[in-house]
């Protein structure tokens, strides 16, 4: 009960001497500062919470966007999981790529040569 009680003071005293810097620190600022510097420090400082509250609507904005673009794209599946697969999926589309393309290549070189003549016409003697 007694830690309780020093915890609960400290935690006074800290809020207390915050509130007093706060203060001080704004009474001497009022005195301090000239008007058209504290007119231009306040633009800054609107400034800079416009900024940040853009940021923090652009950031929102982004998330829900990538979440929307997520679930349309793996809809009810276990995002770990996929992770957990991916490179064995990788690599499975890598092959039917390569395979895909040798294929290709394949059929497009037998259809380069389909109309091809097989005799030599300055060889009458050898045939392919």
């Amino acid at each position: 009960m007694r830690r309780l009680f020093w915890v609960g003071v400290g935690v006074g005293a800290g809020v207390g001497l915050t509130v007093l810097v706060i203060r001080k620190g704004r009474s001497w600022y009022a005195t301090m500062v000239p008007e058209p510097a504290s007119g231009a420090v306040d633009t800054a400082i609107a400034v800079s919470r416009g900024l940040r509250h853009a940021l923090e609507e652009f950031r929102a904005g982004r998330d829900e966007k990538e979440a929307e673009l997520m679930a349309a794209l793996i809809g009810d599946r276990d995002v770990d999981q996929l992770r957990a697969t991916a490179p064995e999926r990788r690599e499975r589309l890598a092959k039917n790529l390569r395979d895909r393309d040798r294929h290709r290549t394949e059929a497009r070189i037998a259809q380069d040569w389909a109309d091809a003549p097989t005799e030599d016409p300055d060889d009458a003697t050898y045939s392919f």
